[in-house]
């Protein structure tokens, strides 16, 4: 997977000045000291990795200290957990490393700059760290962008991978899709139509421009069904209440024809006409009337 390279390295991003304390003399600090920074946005270390990085140490030892911060008895790992769990896998006991201090803020920015100038997050990893800059440290999508010297632009379509189904977003992860390739599937609503869509770019090897063309395809024959649909519920409801209009029709005329109250219930194979009367006498009226017109009819 290609990413372009940030433009800011950690010095440009929090200078020296920035700092609340400490200074670059390097220590020899016990690794068992140490604790993981819990503001790591990298979940997963490739352990083939760190392997050929501690053969490395083991021959030339560690090049480059780490960063550390000061918590009562022990460290807080700021910058160079690679490094760090590779020391590990190698058997060093101290590790060289240069204390500083800084803000909850600070730290993330540093542990987030350093994962991806090395290229170390898969893309959810990278849109997570973004979406916690912005809700947990009130950062604007363009204030981190300017940060970590990313257009905004970038920093809102990395974030809004976020919104994939979670099959599809293990594909990122996974590296089974590429940034380009499932950025398209957030014009699809429904996981079902992501996940299948996905799985269709795998088997057929699309590019990114091949998806878009797809999805854009697949969406409009999708709004052409749905209109025709719509046309069909359309034409539905008007014949039903064409029919609504005659049946109210039949009876206004009944009712003049015969001077009472009439009702026509209309059903799928047989209907039904009634006809009110108030009373005996009103009961031989309609029934004359009826007769009448039968005979009429008759003739």
């Amino acid at each position: 997977m290609n990413k372009k390279r940030l433009g800011k390295g950690l010095e440009a991003l929090i200078p020296k000045d920035e700092a609340i304390g400490g200074n670059d003399e390097i220590n020899e600090i016990p690794l068992d000291k140490i604790k993981p920074n819990p503001l790591q946005p990298r979940n997963e270390f490739k352990m083939e990795k760190l392997e050929e990085l501690a053969d490395t140490i083991r021959e030339y030892g560690i090049i480059q200290p780490i960063i550390v911060q000061k918590e009562k008895d022990d460290y807080i790992l700021v910058a160079g957990e690679r490094r760090f769990r590779a020391a590990k896998i190698a058997g060093l006991k101290t590790i060289p490393a240069i204390i500083k201090e800084y803000e909850k803020r600070q730290l993330m920015e540093i542990t987030l700059v350093e994962n991806l100038q090395r290229e170390d997050l898969n893309p959810i990893e990278e849109a997570k760290a973004y979406k916690r800059l912005v809700e947990e440290f009130a950062l604007s999508q363009e204030e981190i962008g300017k940060k970590l010297g990313r257009s905004r632009s970038a920093i809102t379509n990395s974030i809004r991978l976020l919104s994939l189904c979670d099959e599809v977003k293990n594909l990122l992860i996974e590296g089974g899709l590429t940034v380009g390739q499932a950025r398209p599937l957030l014009a699809l609503e429904k996981e079902e139509d992501q996940l299948n869509f996905a799985n269709r770019i795998i088997k057929n090897k699309m590019t990114a421009r091949q998806v878009e063309d797809q999805i854009k395809e697949y969406k409009n024959k999708k709004n052409k069904e749905q209109f025709k649909v719509e046309e069909e519920v359309l034409e539905i409801e008007n014949n039903k209440k064409l029919k609504e209009y005659y049946i109210k029709d039949l009876e206004d005329n009944l009712r003049k024809a015969y001077g009472t109250k009439v009702s026509i219930k209309n059903g799928a194979h047989e209907g039904k006409v009634t006809l009110f009367y108030y009373g005996d006498e009103d009961l031989e009226r309609l029934i004359s009337l009826l007769l009448d017109r039968e005979e009429e009819s008759v003739k």
